[in-house]
């Protein structure tokens, strides 16, 4: 009989495995604890259980978190895991320090289907996507690498925007989530957990029922002529039908406003005219603007905004009453925009960015 890898279960799916053993419900809030805050690996740890359920569990589960392949700090603290998950598959767990918080980012599939051409992730192809103990394993991972000495946490907040799509993935998704917010489990606050995308409509909608948490969406242009060419997910998802989708996420989501994600591509969409637009795409979505400067990837012919031009872009959107920051440019020493690493092991489509997949404008620069 193959081993239950416990790091997969929510605390509902724990608790029916624990009825599988004979076992009260109380016991799976306590495996939770054990797993989830102290870190245990070893159930011979877990000093509260009965040694006869610690001899089933030895027998029926085990606690396996991915491989840590590289493991690499920039000079600015931020931290990057590349971890193997089989299969010649290696995601990419990225650790960002900053004043009064920790943010980590998690990867939620190998690879990524979107074809988003300024990402990195998106250029290598999709291969599969990870399971629930492969995404908890991440944070798991880095919970108890970074934890102080004192036993402080150094994570406060978690991002589901490393490689992947997350609202492809909902069945793993799903119960990652509820275990970062549960108390038995990471007790994270739902605004402190964000699940980034591309723009799946339907699964927005999911999402919201399911385990509603804050919400961006990678938006990165103000129409959708300009957006069909870089987010291809538009051709089917329209910007009407996202905004609508945003409008209604937004009844149920612990968050007041949508974070757009905007990354800065120069000559592309960094323009006056694009930010008035987004101004008017977004009059009645409460909201915010997190501008990112293009992180450039081998065989990328996208350059990054210049820091006047993006200064300049945001003065509009901050004019127009909308809260805008810009994202710092954080671990380039260690390749931290995602997917850089991962495509260093295993380019999925043995392509690169060719001039054809990219819009005229940046044919043309």
């Amino acid at each position: 009989m193959s081993r239950v890898n416990l790091l997969g279960l929510d605390l509902s799916a724990l608790t029916e495995f624990v009825a599988t053993l004979d076992e009260k419900p109380f016991r799976a809030r306590q495996l939770a604890r054990w797993i989830h805050q102290h870190g245990a690996s070893s159930f011979d740890a877990m000093t509260d259980l009965a040694k006869s359920l610690r001899g089933k569990l030895a027998q029926r589960a085990e606690i396996v978190a991915p491989v840590v392949l590289r493991d690499t700090i920039a000079p600015d603290g931020t931290r990057k895991w590349l971890l193997d998950v089989g299969a010649g598959d290696a995601v990419e767990t990225v650790f960002i320090p900053e004043q009064g918080r920790g943010t980590l980012c998690v990867s939620t599939q190998a690879g990524c289907a979107m074809g988003c051409v300024f990402c990195a992730t998106g250029a290598q192809g999709f291969s599969r996507n990870l399971t629930t103990a492969e995404i908890i394993g991440q944070l798991w991972l880095a919970e108890h690498l970074l934890r102080q000495p004192s036993g402080d946490r150094a994570i406060s907040n978690v991002v589901l925007m490393g490689m992947g799509e997350p609202l492809q993935n909902l069945d793993a998704v799903v119960p990652a989530l509820r275990l970062m917010v549960d108390d038995h489990g990471y007790g994270l606050s739902r605004r402190r957990v964000t699940v980034s995308t591309s723009g799946l409509v339907r699964q927005m909608d999911k999402l919201a029922a399911l385990c509603p948490v804050a919400l961006a969406v990678s938006l990165h242009a103000p129409n959708d002529a300009l957006r069909d060419q870089l987010v291809p997910l538009n051709r089917k998802h329209p910007l009407r039908d996202l905004m609508a989708a945003c409008r209604r996420y937004l009844r149920v989501a612990p968050r007041d406003f949508i974070t757009f994600e905007y990354v800065m591509l120069d000559g592309i969409n960094d323009r006056d005219e694009h930010a008035r637009e987004l101004i008017a795409l977004v009059a009645d979505v409460p909201c915010k603007f997190n501008l990112i400067p293009f992180n450039p990837f081998p065989g990328s012919t996208l350059r990054r905004s210049s820091p006047q031009r993006i200064r300049a872009f945001a003065q509009i959107l901050a004019e127009a009453g909308i809260v805008t920051t810009v994202r710092r440019t954080r671990g380039e020493e260690i390749d931290a925009a995602c997917g850089q690493l991962a495509g260093a092991v295993q380019d999925r489509t043995r392509r690169r960015l060719r001039a054809d997949r990219l819009p005229p404008l940046v044919a043309a620069a």
